[in-house]
């Protein structure tokens, strides 16, 4: 009987392949303009900051125009009063451009899926470009006696629903804080709904520290009025 062929030599292993598999392209690029407000986008103010009452639902208290926030919101020069920045999205780049007062930040996103806004329409101050105002915030000057600082204080900060989670409220809070310490100022500061965990938990890993020993302290309304009665004459 014949001896049975030897077994074939044992086929090397592959070479494990060391370069990582390429990422697939992301195809929504999204572009973001943080600027100076202007009196032509008190519209638009006006709609955000009724939305912004409707979520943490305090539409009774709701009450302002937009004639009342033209003409209080643009008395002063930037940062040395109330002052608002707009956030705006668009799918096309924004131009760069300068300014003396504030300079827009810009920057692109990349998403897996389109941002679907349905709201669009009533929030685009220029329909050619396609752009979208997304959220604001609304700081005025305050002043720090322990630090012998000024500082900032954050009214209102508000990101429309179908740009939320997805970084533009940090980039909204940083524009401030950037400029806080452009300035020299000590301190921003704002408070929260204790409801709004999801906003609690975003301000922590912004660094902010929560101060729960601390109440707001608020007259407003009648019980403002009433003082004007009040004889200061003792």
């Amino acid at each position: 009987m014949a001896a049975a062929a030897p077994p074939p030599p044992p086929t090397p292993a592959p070479e494990p392949n060391m370069v990582p598999p390429l990422k697939s392209p992301t195809s929504h690029p999204i572009f973001s303009r943080i600027r100076l407000s202007t009196p032509s986008d008190v519209p638009f103010i006006h709609k955000l900051i009724h939305q912004m009452a409707v979520f943490e639902q305090l539409t009774h208290l709701f009450s302002a125009t937009e004639s009342n926030l033209s003409s209080t919101l643009f008395t002063s020069p930037p940062f040395k009063s109330f002052t608002v920045f707009l956030l705006e999205i668009s799918r096309s780049p924004f131009p760069a451009t300068t300014s003396p007062d504030f300079t827009p930040f810009l920057k692109t996103h990349y998403f897996d899926l389109p941002i679907q806004d349905p709201e669009s329409y009533n929030f685009t101050p220029d329909m050619l470009n396609d752009v979208v105002v997304a959220g604001f915030v609304l700081f005025f000057p305050n002043y720090s006696s322990f630090l012998a600082k000024p500082g900032f204080y954050i009214e209102d900060i508000f990101v429309r629903e179908p740009y939320r989670r997805k970084g533009f409220g940090s980039m909204l809070l940083s524009a401030v804080a950037k400029q806080a310490v452009k300035m020299g100022y000590g301190r921003v500061e704002w408070v929260v709904l204790d409801w709004n965990v999801n906003a609690i938990k975003f301000y922590e890993q912004m660094g902010a520290q929560i101060l729960q020993e601390w109440r707001v302290c608020r007259l407003t309304g009648d019980a403002l009025e009433a003082f004007d009665q009040v004889n200061m004459e003792f």
